[in-house]
């Protein structure tokens, strides 16, 4: 007699019925909740208060209160930029692709990822505006009807499509967002004793009644806006990405950019969401549904794309040496492997193509602490990787005049600040009055989950 064994672990860990998967997942809406998270409430507010004083700064002093000059024009505005776009692709990338891909297990972490990804990109979305130095001109990188006579918005510009591709990506991330949560609004209605909040959560709910045209319109509706938002996950970065390939500087005139920045940020956005995984998963003791397996799924995705990352670092020097350029080999091997940013570029190698290595050791992958430390040290490599971009081949130039060293001033580092405030401020709201898990979608795994449990 043979024995039958489950390829897969169980998506939820024990024998657990419909009313129990809701009273779990949303226990942390119908309690009040503990003192760490009005302690972390208040630190991001207080985080926001000082992004808020910095950008009066900016507004009323120009942005000659940043650390910039003639040679370094983009300093930790752009950086950050990129760096909260590429968390931004955290939501949808996670999400969607699994979506496609029929990946069960994405049910437990998709919901928590998507509403990440939303206040990833708003806070991106606060940097190019910024950086104009007069940000109640913003309007005119907007394309719209107007009467200005023959001055029209350059379209040649990577600029003007970085507005287009954010402004569309914020537009659908937060579509798919909230249709997604239909059916826990729905949900949340019944549970609530206010008639306030019955009156809320019936209203973002839409008339959401359950009915099986409700859910076949619901999964047609969740996979064309999955491969609608999926090509936008590779025009997003790749519109970025252009920024600096479009130019002549060098280290940023390469076609390698698109593919390097769409990796790369899907890279940061995993290794935040398993951050902010591991964290929740303990704060609300969710171990039934954010297993080991689920977390596990995310550290091998990691070491997949750890090995891009790592290809893409080596052909970058060894296209600067093949290619015969003094400029590009000056920029590569004198001034990113050795000189002024050497600490930080051997320590984005070590962050994003070595360590994420330990994982092909499954004791590794079963340490949380470890992997813990690993993701923070894959977010920290993956904002080296933007600084070494940005300030290594503006700080020197094609002529030595021009040399000039970067340090950013306590403004820009203050509007970094108030962007993390905000971050953590909105998933705080998020944890609070929303699913952090997707009740719907989890109860639709539980049936596969007992099968497994009983053989």
């Amino acid at each position: 007699m043979f024995y039958e064994s489950p390829i897969r672990d169980p998506y939820i860990i024990g024998k657990k019925s419909y009313h129990q998967i809701s009273n779990e997942i949303l226990e942390p809406i119908d309690r009040k909740h503990n003192r760490w998270w009005y302690f972390i409430l208040y630190l991001s507010i207080i985080a926001m208060s000082i992004g808020g004083y910095s950008l009066y700064k900016t507004f009323t002093v120009g942005i000659g209160s940043w650390g910039l000059n003639n040679s370094v024009s983009w300093g930790w505005d752009i950086i950050n930029f990129v760096w909260w776009i590429g968390i931004g692709h955290a939501g949808t990338a996670f999400s969607i692709f699994l979506l496609v891909l029929r990946q069960k297990w994405r049910t437990s972490i998709n919901r928590s990822a998507e509403a990440m990804t939303i206040f990833a990109v708003v806070c991106a979305g606060l940097y190019p505006m910024v950086h104009m130095g007069r940000i109640w001109l913003c309007f005119y990188i907007f394309p719209y009807p107007n009467t200005r006579g023959p001055l029209w918005l350059n379209f040649n510009s990577p600029l003007f499509w970085d507005v287009v591709a954010i402004s569309t990506y914020v537009l659908a991330s937060a579509t798919f967002w909230y249709l997604g949560m239909l059916p826990d609004f729905a949900l949340i209605k019944e549970r609530v004793k206010s008639k306030v909040s019955k009156f809320i959560y019936g209203t973002l709910s839409l008339g959401w009644n359950a009915s099986s045209r409700n859910w076949n319109r619901f999964e047609a509706i969740s996979y064309i806006l999955g491969g609608l938002a999926a090509a936008l996950v590779i025009s997003v970065h790749s519109i970025v990405s252009m920024d600096f390939a479009t130019s002549v500087i060098p280290g940023w005139h390469t076609t390698i950019f698109p593919p390097f920045f769409v990796v790369g940020a899907i890279f940061s956005g995993f290794s935040m969401v398993l951050t902010l995984v591991i964290i929740m998963r303990k704060a609300y003791h969710l171990q039934d549904y954010i297993t080991t397996s689920h977390i596990d799924a995310i550290t091998r995705v990691l070491i997949f794309i750890s090995l891009i990352m790592g290809t893409a670092y080596l052909t970058e020097l060894f296209m600067s040496w093949y290619s015969g350029n003094g400029f590009e080999i000056f920029t590569f091997y004198k001034n990113r492997a050795t000189g002024d940013y050497s600490i930080a570029f051997w320590l984005m190698i070590l962050f994003n193509a070595i360590l994420p290595q330990l994982f092909w050791s499954k004791r590794m992958r079963s340490n949380l602490t470890l992997v813990f430390i690993i993701s923070l040290c894959v977010n920290v490599g993956m904002w080296l990787e933007r600084f070494i971009i940005v300030v290594t081949s503006l700080s020197k130039d094609y002529l030595p005049s021009n040399w000039a060293t970067y340090t950013p001033s306590y403004i820009e580092v203050g509007i970094f600040v108030g962007t993390l405030g905000f971050f953590v401020f909105g998933l705080c709201l998020f944890l609070r009055f929303l699913p952090v898990i997707a009740v719907a979608e989890v109860k639709s795994v539980n049936n596969r989950t007992t099968e497994i449990q009983e053989h």
